[in-house]
């Protein structure tokens, strides 16, 4: 059995679209890797040569700015493809924020073998498209909303993606409990916002009855219906 028979995100992950056969070639080129908190994947601007999927934990996408600081330009959760398969050079550092589980596979042999499998390049067609789609919402998140709708967008989309591998949507009217992946000053940064106003509004939000927050990481969405509404 190979360890692609025992994978969580076997289902959903751009693997997805390959019968048996070709999951057992496919993990021939692979190998499993667990990643501490703070350790780093790939490295912005270096030679692509690796490419991975998910499998546990999260991760963010990051890139340096003219004056040396880190802007986090994105989450990496499970399921996710991390990398630039056909591609000479590495657009973000990637690093776990949790400890993180992934399968990764060499940039070449990973090219080599979608260009011999159409439905795998495909999937990988159709993962570009959503993550274009992300990141005009986040164009929108970041241009268009003011502090109050930033966070409540934010906290939603954290929790739909940490939901568990199948459990498909949550409906509105369902709790939802999550540990936050970042620090508020990382969330200002995200945000585009001071971490002061970031605190004022998780604040406020609790205040008003819609999340909870039983520790500096964990948050309850306690009213999602108003949450939603929060998000504009």
């Amino acid at each position: 059995m190979s360890f692609c028979d025992t994978c969580v995100v076997r289902n959903s992950a751009i693997c997805a679209a390959l019968d048996a056969s070709e999951i057992g070639a496919l993990s021939t080129i692979g190998r499993r890797r667990t990643l501490q908190p703070g350790q780093s994947l790939l490295w912005e601007g270096e030679d692509s040569i690796l490419v991975a999927n998910v499998i546990e934990g999260l991760l963010k996408l990051s890139t340096g700015t003219e004056d040396g600081r880190e802007q986090i330009v994105g989450v990496v959760y499970p399921s996710d493809f991390i990398g630039r398969p056909f591609g000479s050079t590495t657009a973000h550092s990637v690093t776990a924020l949790t400890e993180a589980k992934v399968c990764v596979f060499s940039r070449a042999d990973f090219d080599a073998f979608a260009h011999s499998h159409p439905k795998l390049e495909h999937k990988l067609l159709e993962r570009t498209l959503a993550e274009l789609d992300r990141t005009r919402r986040w164009m929108l998140l970041l241009g268009r909303k003011n502090a109050s709708e930033r966070i409540a967008s934010f906290l939603l989309e954290i929790a739909e993606r940490m939901m568990p591998q199948g459990c498909g949507h949550v409906p509105a009217t369902q709790q939802q409990q999550f540990e936050l992946p970042f620090s508020r000053q990382q969330i200002a940064d995200v945000l585009g916002l001071t971490i002061e106003t970031v605190s004022r509004q998780l604040t406020k939000l609790k205040a008003e009855g819609i999340i909870d927050l039983p520790s500096r990481r964990a948050v309850v969405i306690l009213d999602p219906e108003t949450l939603l509404e929060r998000a504009g």
